[in-house]
């Protein structure tokens, strides 16, 4: 179970730096400016958080793998779909509290 968080969080920062962090932004906008796709992508949290569950399936390992014996690929695709879910969920609840909604 500590692994899933570890990798969640891990995903975060990872997505977070990306879409938003100072040290990206000169890429960002080259990005942007070249190509409507990729700078659409790299500015979606969502869509980030997807290719970053890729990335770490490829490079780490496979967490569901751990899990669910199947295929890498089919792994890959639910490693992607997973921390993309994870990372949104934090990112709303981290939205929610930055939005002041509880008063």
């Amino acid at each position: 179970m500590a692994i899933l968080f570890i990798w969640v969080l891990a995903a975060y920062g990872m997505t977070s730096i990306l879409v938003w962090g100072a040290i990206f932004e000169k890429a960002r906008t080259i990005i942007k400016k070249h190509s409507k796709f990729f700078g659409d992508l790299i500015s979606c949290t969502l869509c980030t958080s997807t290719w970053v569950g890729f990335f770490m399936s490829l490079i780490l390992g496979s967490i569901t793998n751990r899990f669910f014996d199947t295929f890498w690929f089919i792994n890959l695709f639910f490693d992607g779909m997973f921390t993309a879910g994870a990372v949104w969920a934090i990112n709303a609840i981290v939205e929610f509290f930055e939005e002041s909604r509880i008063k």
